[in-house]
């Protein structure tokens, strides 16, 4: 949970999850419904899914218990060279490096490592420095590669970094040549492509419409109102609707880390009908879901089976059909 989402939005996430599904073999034997809802609003949902998978391969190849070895947690489904080096090393002393942002910063002006840190050749150099150092350390390997992290995290930081009170700044190569400020290297990111779709919320005083992505899908197994990159008309059509009987609501811009999606959102009368055929390729269910199994809350706080993404709920917030603590921009 904590790759690529702040510890303060994770902690109550980690704390319900734990409640609810409290060992591996649990997590194994639950239903991917389930662990998509406990983990909807925290993004990436690639990250939960992997997860799932991977307690049930520990449960169908290790007994249920985890293995200690860098390479065997590599081997589990989205366990890479950091999350293997981290548990080897916390939670088994394995001498395994971790490398992180921070852990990349310190070896990067340690030893004044002139390419690009996220560059094959940058980041290969900068696990290998790591491996050597915490080799020939003292003490156990988990404390010290959190020691490491925190120094990055606390004292080598990347804008204005407290060099007079860093236990390791007399043998900075960086701070001798003058360079402190000018390391780690890292070429800038490509601006995010912008992604326009238009959103149909069909709803009733009981029930929306949402249709479910395909598991292959971007935001794959979440439920949320259809949407499409296509034409309205074409969404509407597939429907069975009137462009004419629906609202503009409004327009959200959701970023994600390579994609901007601009979303127009509209709404119309959810009908009398109970079979839809899906809109869309990336679809493959469709459903009117009651209100009451609709939740802006925090998940696991209603049981319901509909997990959602943030977009989804922002688009039925626009749409009026829920309240959502969510920040999110209208024009």
């Amino acid at each position: 949970m904590l790759q690529q989402t702040r510890v303060s939005t994770v902690v109550p996430y980690y704390e319900r999850f734990l409640e609810e599904l409290p060992t591996v073999t649990a997590l194994a034997e639950a239903a991917p419904e389930r662990v998509l809802t406990l983990w909807s609003g925290l993004g990436y949902y690639r990250r939960a899914r992997m997860l799932h998978a991977a307690a049930k391969r520990v449960v169908r190849e290790h007994g249920g218990r985890l293995p200690s070895e860098p390479e065997a947690l590599m081997r589990l489904e989205g366990v890479g060279a950091y999350t293997a080096g981290a548990v080897a090393s916390m939670a088994f002393g394995r001498r395994a490096p971790v490398v992180d942002g921070n852990v990349t910063r310190v070896f990067a002006r340690l030893f004044a490592v002139d390419e690009d840190v996220k560059s094959a050749k940058g980041n290969a150099r900068i696990w290998k420095l790591a491996g050597d150092v915490l080799a020939a350390a003292d003490g156990a390997p988990g404390d010290w590669n959190q020691a490491v992290m925190e120094l990055g995290a606390t004292v080598c930081l990347p804008r204005d970094p407290r060099c007079g009170v860093c236990p390791v700044a007399e043998h900075c190569a960086a701070r001798k040549l003058s360079r402190v400020e000018d390391l780690p290297r890292v070429t800038p990111k490509r601006s995010p492509t912008v992604v326009h779709r238009v959103a149909i919320v069909l709803a009733s005083p009981s029930a929306v419409l949402l249709a479910r992505r395909r598991p292959d899908a971007l935001f794959g197994g979440l439920w949320e109102p259809p949407s499409t990159a296509g034409s309205l008309d074409g969404l509407a059509a597939r429907l069975g609707v009137e462009v004419s009987a629906l609202a503009p609501m409004g327009e959200i811009v959701h970023v994600l880390s390579h994609r901007r999606l601009v979303v127009r959102v509209v709404r119309g009368a959810l009908g009398r009908r109970t079979r839809w055929p899906t809109p869309e390729e990336e679809y493959d269910a469709i459903e009117a879901v009651p209100a009451g199994r609709l939740s802006s809350a925090p998940a696991g706080r209603d049981g319901g089976s509909y997990a959602q993404a943030a977009l989804g709920r922002k688009i039925l917030a626009v749409a009026n059909v829920v309240r959502s603590g969510l920040r999110f921009e209208i024009r």
